[in-house]
Formats: C-alpha cells, structure tokens, sequence
C-alpha cells in the first residue's frame, strides 16, 4: 500500500477511516467546520515538517475548512473528490470523503494541486462564457463536469475563474478539458 509522504486534513474519524482503506497515511480531523485554533495550530506545525494535503467534503462544508486552512497553510497541497464518487449508499445522507471507493481516494491523492501566486492566468470570464460554464441554465452541470475532469472539485461560477488561477490550469489544458464536455453533449 503506497505510504503518503504529507498528512491528509480531512473532516473527521469516518473519513480517516476510508483513507487508510486506501492509502497509509495519516491523517489530522478538523472535527467539522469550526475548525478550532489547536487544530490550526497543529496543522500549521505539521505543514512545516512533513507538508499536508487537504482533502475535504465536496460540499459547502468542505470548503469552507479548505479556505480556512489555506489561510493558515499557503502551500498546502489540495486532494478533490468528484461529488459523484462522495454520494452516500443511504438515502439522506450528505456528501463525503467516507463514501468514496479506495480507488477513488488513491486518483484524487494522485492528482493534488497546489496553490501558487506564479504568472497571471490567460483564461478569461469571457471563456467561461464562451465555454458554457456561467451565463446559460446548463451552465452548473457543465461546471461539475469540468471540476472533475481537471479534478479541482466543484465551484459556483463566480469562485470558478479563481481556481483555475489558484492551481494555474493552462489554456491548453482548460480547453481539451470543455471539448471533452462538448464531446460528452453529443
């Protein structure tokens, strides 16, 4: 079983859980949402040792946690679950980390991202338009799709030009990822 160099934060013990089904690694649990400062602080030491890798919920939720630890952790490396691989067995139940096959925890360890301040991005709020992505009543589906084909995770379309930036997802990039959308219409 592949050892993960960084420690994974993740959101609580079901997803630690599902982790080590897939991966050895260990991990930090924020314990939801309010995320505590001692928690913080632990992750900002451990950052520093051995690296992190934030892995969340693919929900409002996880988000948030993301944004607040990347507050604390600039550099932290960032692990995206497609919602559709988070989606609970039961009925009711929210989006998670711990629904997730061990196959799809290893492919989202495998493409982490990390943010960066590096060369302005070229891709434009006019080729999210142009892409279908804001703007057109499909333009959510699309966006979820496109997420999870460049594995950056799901946005709503104002956060959305700010993480292609975040991660610095090329031109090239970008458009193969909405002709492979455009293919999957047709």
């Amino acid at each position: 079983m592949k050892k993960i160099e960084e420690v994974i934060v993740v959101e609580g013990k079901d997803d630690t859980k599902a982790i080590a089904r897939a991966v050895n690694a260990d991990t930090i649990e924020t314990r939801g949402s309010a995320v505590p400062e001692d928690i913080l602080d632990l992750i900002e030491t451990i950052s520093q040792q051995r690296g992190i890798i934030i892995f969340t919920d693919p929900d409002f939720s996880g988000e948030k946690i993301r944004k607040i630890v990347s507050e604390v952790v600039p550099n932290a490396k960032h692990a995206f679950l497609p919602r559709s691989e988070g989606v609970p067995e039961k009925a009711g139940g929210s989006l998670g980390v711990e629904h997730a096959s061990p196959e799809a925890i290893r492919e989202a360890l495998a493409n982490v991202y990390t943010e960066t301040d590096a060369a302005p991005q070229t891709i434009t709020r006019a080729d999210l338009v142009k892409a279908r992505l804001i703007g057109v009543p499909e333009s959510k589906a699309r966006r979820e799709a496109l997420g999870e084909a460049l594995r950056i995770g799901y946005v709503n379309g104002k956060q959305l030009l700010k993480r292609l930036q975040m991660f610095q997802i090329s031109d090239t990039v970008f458009w193969q990822a909405v002709a492979q959308l455009d293919q999957g219409e047709n």
